[in-house]
């Protein structure tokens, strides 16, 4: 009986420490599972990290070289208009220099001789501003006697500063040689040429 007794108690202890056994290598399994996908998460979070860093840098240096290019053309373009602006005060003071002195008188002389030659050129005015129209009256007069004779006028518009207008049809159309005009026709004239310098010089 004591025998058996024995046996049973050593029986119970057996089962009880596979048992216990079992069951540490299950929380010990459970553990490492636990722990595996814990270090995959950590890689995965670590590698989106990385990714999206990679990512920003990328965009920043990409909206970096937009920014330089950017800078570069508005650079380019401010250069370009300033030097356009340069060309047209050069070209506005010289225009108004010529119009301004007694070339004036000489030059509407021509223009005059010219237009009155076209056999649609009936009742021809010369306008000009006030200022310039009694300053070359008499010059213009001396010269234009004989087209005055044959229905040329001369008229007062102060409507713009220098120079002159051709006027036909009974002034229904202008031919504008204002100082405005001239210099607007002169600065489309270079500007194109002086771009194109510009753009052999990039």
């Amino acid at each position: 009986m004591e025998i058996q007794l024995r046996e049973l108690i050593d029986q119970i202890k057996k089962d009880g420490v596979e048992a216990a056994e079992n069951e540490a290598a299950a929380i010990l399994e459970d553990a490492r599972s636990q722990a595996d996908r814990i270090i995959a998460d950590a890689r995965a979070q670590a590698d989106k990290i990385v990714a999206d860093a990679e990512a920003e840098k990328e965009k920043t240096v990409r909206t970096g070289e937009d920014a330089v290019r950017q800078a570069g053309r508005n650079l380019l373009i401010s250069f370009r208009e300033s030097v356009n602006r340069e060309l047209n005060a050069i070209v506005g003071q010289a225009v108004s220099s010529v119009y301004s002195s007694e070339q004036l008188a000489q030059l509407v002389v021509k223009v005059v001789e010219s237009w009155t030659q076209k056999p649609d050129a009936d009742d021809l005015a010369v306008v000009m501003n006030t200022k310039d129209l009694e300053k070359l009256e008499e010059n213009l007069m001396a010269a234009l006697n004989d087209r005055l004779k044959s229905g040329v006028t001369l008229r007062a518009n102060d409507n713009f500063d220098g120079g002159f207008r051709i006027a036909v049809d009974n002034g229904s159309v202008y031919y504008d040689y204002s100082c405005e005009a001239v210099v607007d026709m002169l600065s489309n004239y270079l500007s194109p040429r002086v771009t194109a310098l510009l753009k052999e010089a990039e």
